[in-house]
């Protein structure tokens, strides 16, 4: 390494941001990227371990110490290379992962982490400044046609590695824009649209070519105005079919109470904001203008409805999650190298947020037809002495009441459209994914393929890059017998 005694010298340096008294008036993003004296000191703080646990721990395995030391000599561009010979998209990464990566560190065995993710983000938009992100169209073409199905990370990625060895890509996506998750899912102030745009025209001029506002099905289950692909149409067009639609069917709720007004999805409400923020106008929008706001899940997409619902000017916002609060530091000599499991605070909770932890909604309670207030209680999780399980079970005397005039439902997603892969019949697996194994990325259905969220259910973004680059491999060599793309 560039500094071997770096991590004994410098602290990890995290990335500032803007105030939330600021940023919550308006959409964009707010993190200050590191300069590049703190990227340097943050690449020279990366052992020489002897064993990096951190690329392992990362699901595109980003060869993370070679980048780190090539921060620290400055060798921005070379940084650059690495980082994009396993990742299509590390802006994206760089934006919104929660970097397992760092959570693997050896440094994090007994102390902070190397800052993989920020110094990721600052090798990206430096590519991008000084103009190193550019097309890399194929030296010939193959004469394949494929068509992917679905425009988030895993589409992109799968589509963007066709290209490059040569094959004719179509993506198709049902939105009015191409991105999928990316595009819809994410709030602005945590991914700006401009990301996804500037990638887009780089992968046109590669050769992909978007269709959106294209339903890919039966017509009967088309939103209208939707051009409609059945798949005998793609079928017949394309030598192959690669299916990235992603889990959309959201976690329901089915309490009393929830057919009343002012209760939805999560996507639902985020989705409208990141249109109206793309230009769009949309009629009797969901607002939290002014209302108090309960978010039920704890994750990611219940801190982006938080973090939305501050910008609003909710009058109040309160997060239930329904397991029990996690300890503020993880035991990391249990949980070294893996994911740990730890309290965690967004940026969005730090902008106003009421948290509350092992609580269950019994109902929603109004007038005329709208939501007034939420019923809950609180609970306990205990094992089960026969089977071992932890099982929930309510604390006698704890019900309460709250006020809420938007509730927002954030529990994570249970599986992919039904409809897509019956109009394919492809074969779903226990959950309700897609069947394929992550080596051929095959389906039962001749020349079909999935991959991302609708073979492997809800996971991150990094988790579908990787999905969509190793399923582009599997269909190179269904196409040609072999493939030189990475795995």
């Amino acid at each position: 390494m560039g500094k071997p005694t770096g991590f004994l010298e410098f602290q990890r340096v995290p990335e500032t941001y803007e105030a939330p008294v600021t940023r919550v008036k308006h959409w964009k993003e707010f993190v200050n990227t590191l300069s590049d004296n703190e990227a340097k000191q943050q690449g020279a703080r990366c052992m020489d371990c002897g064993i990096p646990f951190c690329n392992n721990g990362c699901p595109v395995n980003n060869v993370i110490p070679d980048f780190n030391d090539l921060v620290y000599r400055q060798n921005w561009r070379g940084a650059l290379d690495v980082l994009h010979s396993t990742n299509n998209f590390p802006e994206f990464t760089g934006r919104i992962c929660p970097a397992p990566c760092e959570a693997a560190c050896t440094l994090n065995i007994n102390t902070d982490a190397v800052g993989i993710k920020s110094i990721e983000h600052a090798i990206i938009d430096k590519g991008w400044e000084q103009g190193w992100v550019v097309p890399q169209p194929p030296a010939r073409k193959t004469g394949k046609k494929v068509a992917v199905v679905g425009s988030g990370p895993a589409g992109l990625a799968c589509a963007q590695q066709l290209a490059r060895a040569g094959h004719s890509v179509t993506v198709f996506e049902k939105s009015n824009r191409v991105g999928g998750l990316l595009r819809y899912g994410i709030p602005d102030f945590k991914l700006e649209k401009s990301h996804i745009d500037r990638r887009l025209a780089q992968m046109e001029a590669e050769g992909v070519e978007f269709q959106a506002s294209t339903y890919v099905g039966l017509a009967e289950h088309a939103e209208e105005g939707l051009t409609v692909r059945t798949p005998e149409s793609l079928n017949d067009e394309f030598d192959a079919i690669v299916l990235t639609g992603g889990a959309e069917n959201p976690r329901d709720l089915p309490v009393p109470g929830r057919e009343l007004k002012g209760v939805h999805y999560a996507m639902e409400f985020l989705t409208q904001q990141n249109k109206v923020n793309n230009g769009d106008r949309i009629e009797k929008q969901i607002s939290a203008k002014g209302k108090h706001v309960i978010v039920i899940g704890g994750g990611d997409t219940g801190s982006d409805c938080v973090g939305t619902s501050n910008r609003h000017g909710a009058l109040s916002v309160t997060q239930f999650e329904l397991m029990p609060r996690l300890p503020d530091q993880e035991d990391k000599p249990m949980t070294w190298p893996y994911w740990p499991a730890k309290l965690r605070t967004s940026s969005s909770h730090d902008e106003g947020c009421q948290r509350d932890w092992a609580v269950a909604t019994k109902a929603f309670e109004g007038k005329g037809g709208k939501v007034e207030k939420l019923v809950a209680v609180r609970v306990e999780w205990k094992k089960d002495k026969v089977t071992g399980q932890m099982k929930m079970q309510e604390v006698e005397g704890s019900q309460f009441e709250l006020p809420a005039d938007l509730v927002l439902l954030a529990m994570g997603f249970v599986s992919p459209v039904k409809n897509v892969l019956d109009a394919f019949k492809v074969n779903i697996d226990a959950r309700g994914n897609a069947s394929a194994d992550t080596f051929n990325y095959s389906t039962n259905v001749a020349k079909v393929f999935a991959a991302g969220d609708m073979r492997r259910g809800q996971s991150l973004v990094v988790w579908a890059i990787r999905e969509g680059r190793q399923c582009a491999r599997a269909v190179d060599e269904f196409l040609m017998g072999e493939s030189v793309l990475p795995r």
